[in-house]
């Protein structure tokens, strides 16, 4: 299986910073001792790549450090040359996860779930939205035809990711998230579940299995995009949910059987994850990781 990485590419961020860009390089750690992954750098994603789901004035603003600063605040990152590289890489990741998963059945972006960047606009840590830009680069460069489902099971909800694929019928967007949690203005994907604050592995395992079958009977997908956020464990302080890791790696497990039985390959990025510890989070990511390798090899 192969596992795309940036944490080398680092975005520079004040001290004290919330966002936790440790838990990129402390990943990718343990990643390279199993064997059977391949670690392979991420390219970055092309300006055209980027537009596909981008306004070009956006772009241009966000190349040339002309952003404004309530649209940096708004991002959460003051700009520079690292974050714009930073963030072509991770979007670039999921292009590239995406594209060998037609080939192997699973890849991974060890980054990447940045679904909260409008198409001219970026919002919560996310500049570029990488699950809308690798499905358009999937339907654009090797597919035309390509009926895509983004499975964002962030504990935020892909407002971002709604709003730019709200009128693309080829392209299905569903969404499990806290339902009091950011963003607190929600946009409409095809398919949203929001969840009470405490919600527990029953009732989110019970949700995830009525929202998969929904997604069958509303759309026929050949492909999916797995947004595998680890905010909603109970250990995150950002998620306010109540999963465990078992129900967590569940939770995977689910998603990964759904895209066995129905024959769909799967691109997974790591998404959103704030853990009290850190290493919290990253054990949450890396048990995704194992579980996409499990299932890889029962292609």
């Amino acid at each position: 299986m192969k596992a795309f990485y940036t944490d080398h590419f680092v975005l520079p961020l004040p001290a004290g910073h919330r966002f936790p860009m440790e838990k990129y390089s402390r990943l990718r750690d343990l990643v390279k001792t199993i064997t059977a992954i391949d670690l392979v750098e991420a390219p970055p994603a092309s300006d055209t790549q980027i537009l596909y789901a981008h306004d070009p004035t956006y772009l241009s603003n966000v190349i040339k450090g002309k952003l404004t600063p309530q649209e940096q605040r708004e991002i959460g990152f003051p700009w520079s040359e690292k974050m714009v590289e930073r963030s072509r890489r991770s979007a670039g990741a999921t292009v590239a996860a995406a594209k060998c998963a037609l080939e192997e059945g699973i890849a991974v972006n060890l980054a990447g779930g940045t679904h909260h960047a409008y198409r001219a606009m970026g919002s919560g840590f996310c500049v570029f939205n990488d699950s809308a830009i690798a499905a358009r680069t999937l339907q654009k460069e090797i597919n035309s035809k390509l009926k895509i489902a983004i499975i964002d099971l962030d504990v935020h909800q892909g407002n971002g990711t709604a709003s730019i694929l709200q009128n693309d019928s080829s392209i299905f967007t569903l969404s499990i998230h806290g339902e009091n949690n950011f963003p607190f203005t929600k946009e409409q994907s095809d398919l949203d579940l929001g969840l009470a604050d405490g919600c527990n592995d029953q009732t989110y395992l019970a949700s995830l299995e009525q929202c998969l079958d929904d997604l069958s009977f509303r759309f026929k997908a050949d492909y999916l995009i797995y947004l595998a956020g680890a905010d909603p464990h109970e250990g995150d302080r950002l998620g306010r949910l109540k999963m465990s890791k078992d129900g967590m790696r569940l939770r995977d497990e689910m998603v990964f059987q759904y895209a066995l039985d129905n024959r769909q390959p799967v691109a997974i990025s790591m998404a959103g994850g704030y853990g009290r510890e850190i290493a919290s989070t990253v054990d949450i990511h890396f048990q995704t990781i194992k579980t996409a390798l499990h299932f890889q090899q029962e292609c």
